[in-house]
């Protein structure tokens, strides 16, 4: 159900008390014997709030402490990168972690002037420092919840590779640090900030213009500068900002920043569809300033605070819904990279759109289906086998022109920039490229909605077999794969996909809430998508049962 507020400016009672949060994320003691106010630490690092103990100045220490554990296990010992983004809880994480590494002699870089870092810069950074390197590898730790509401904190680390780490890692890094909580602390160590800013391995540095002078590795910002093409941006207060100054500067855009407010309580936005303030840039509700201007600009696109998802508006499609753009940029760019490996693999999450299987096998090109998570495309992306990889919540990179790596995590700037690249070389936008593509394999009706499922349930849905599924057939067609585990590389899914000729669903348990989302598409009609998503709650709700 959506808010009576979404898509309407954010009101005064909406915002969040600044001094407060901090506040409490220095004071607050974490209850070790909740299991929401332990160390919770996945792909995206650990989340939470400060103001009911589950994101605490404690978290962060234990943390920060927990990686100097797990780099010297590895012997990783190159310096670390030290990145945040805008939110209000980002820069103590951020001090926090400083005082932890300089304890512990750890060389930390940290953008100059206090600055604010992208994750797909940090990511770069990584990538260019341990380039041609066999020994002291970088790696880095970034303060940031993403999209999530103002209120929130996150802190994640990025192994040298330079993309979100594996299961393996983050598990490590979990049992470490909430071994470290439950001793109070007392294993962890510290020094002051004042000590910290100015110990020997504490270093600031231009992160900014490294990446956006390898920006023309990636995109064809020539072409974009002949086309002369009217462009806008709206990085949603976040950490994009910085970039779009010198980017103009140095390839002769003019690339107009709508928004250019920096505010903790991101008190410029509109709310979202539950009646939050949240910074997603897939969000027709959370951009409705940006959408409201589709016609001023031939496309505008935006960022959430990390600058790791894209939002893509034209005027021919407005707010384009990532699936769309996903099979257009992947159509896009294996038509215009001829120096991409043709053995190289695109991938895509298993709850994206079929759309892009259908894009990629009239292309003659090998799809790779994983489970939802940047994660698996990490590698892919870091050795080349892989040459694009995309998720359905709007976040993708994809390789330089010359098949080389560019990004391992996910990079919203150049999914921007690739929206311009694509008119400018073909003199159509994204919108009117997708229109092209539902002609070619048809109309692509998507939906997700949450469903209620208690923990038990939960537990059992991530773990269910192919052989909990009984039913034969899914909303008229007959069933011909029933998959707990992705075709892409064979890991467990954390649910189910079921899938027929023309349409699909995927049940995945909430990590953070008591329900379980669904997914489902078919390129029937309308009616045909509301009946897979009856039949969807139906099977699950029988495999549950069993």
């Amino acid at each position: 159900m959506i808010d009576p507020r979404a898509g309407k400016p954010a009101t005064p009672d909406m915002l969040i008390d600044v001094a407060k949060l901090e506040r409490d994320y220095y004071e607050r003691t974490p209850d070790v014997s909740d299991p929401n106010q332990r160390v919770l630490f996945g792909t995206s690092g650990h989340r939470g709030t400060s103001t009911n103990g589950t994101f605490t100045e404690a978290h962060i220490l234990a943390i920060t402490q927990a990686v100097c554990d797990y780099r010297q296990s590895q012997g990783i010992d190159g310096p670390i990168l030290v990145g945040k983004d805008t939110h209000a809880l980002s820069a103590p994480v951020q001090r926090t972690a400083l005082e932890v590494l300089a304890a512990n002699h750890v060389e930390a870089l940290i953008a100059q002037n206090d600055g604010v870092t992208p994750v797909p810069v940090i990511s770069r950074a990584v990538l260019n420092y341990n380039r041609a390197r066999r020994d002291r590898l970088a790696d880095a730790l970034i303060a940031t919840p993403s999209h999530n509401p103002p209120g929130d904190g996150g802190f994640k680390y990025n192994p040298p590779n330079g993309g979100p780490a594996d299961t393996d890692v983050t598990a490590w890094i979990q049992q470490r640090a909430n071994a470290l909580l439950e001793a109070g602390n007392r294993e962890v160590r510290r020094v002051p900030y004042r000590t910290a800013i100015k110990a020997t391995t504490t270093h600031e540095t231009d992160f900014i213009t490294p990446y956006v002078r390898d920006l023309a590795l990636v995109v064809d910002m020539p072409a974009i500068r002949d086309a002369r093409l009217k462009l806008g941006v709206d990085p949603l207060g976040g950490s994009s900002l910085p970039l779009w100054e010198p980017i103009n500067a140095l390839y002769g855009l003019e690339i107009e920043v709508v928004n250019t407010k920096v505010d903790p309580t991101f008190s410029f936005m509109t709310v979202d569809h539950d009646g939050q303030i949240r910074m997603d840039c897939s969000s027709p509700y959370a951009m409705a300033n940006l959408v409201r201007l589709k016609d001023k600009y031939q496309v505008a696109f935006g960022n959430d605070p990390d600058a790791d998802r894209h939002g893509i508006v034209t005027p021919s499609a407005g707010l384009m819904n990532p699936n769309h753009y996903l099979a257009v940029a992947i159509r896009y760019l294996l038509t215009h990279r001829p120096d991409w490996s043709h053995e190289a693999a695109v991938g895509k999450t298993l709850v994206s759109s079929s759309m892009i299987d259908r894009v990629v096998g009239q292309l003659g090109r090998r799809l790779s289906e994983v489970p939802v998570g940047f994660k698996f495309f990490a590698q892919g992306l870091f050795d080349g086998s892989m040459c694009f990889g995309g998720e359905e919540s709007a976040g993708a990179s994809f390789l330089q022109m010359d098949g080389n790596p560019w990004t391992t995590d996910k990079d919203g700037p150049v999914m921007d920039l690739l929206t311009a690249e694509i008119p400018a070389r073909t003199g159509k936008d994204p919108g009117q490229h997708y229109q092209e593509l539902t002609a070619a394999f048809g109309t692509s009706y998507y939906t997700r909605i949450d469903a209620a499922a208690t923990p038990a349930e939960k537990a059992v849905l991530k773990n269910l077999s192919p052989e909990s599924v009984t039913a034969t057939e899914l909303a008229g067609e007959p069933i011909v794969a029933k998959l707990t585990r992705a075709p892409g590389n064979g890991a467990p899914i954390g649910g189910l996909k079921v899938v027929s000729a023309s349409s699909w669903f995927a049940a995945r348990p909430s990590g953070t809430e008591n329900v379980y989302k669904i997914y489902a598409e078919t390129f029937k009609e309308l009616g045909h998508l509301d009946a897979i998503v009856r039949e969807a709650q139906q099977i699950v709700s029988q495999a549950l049962a069993r």
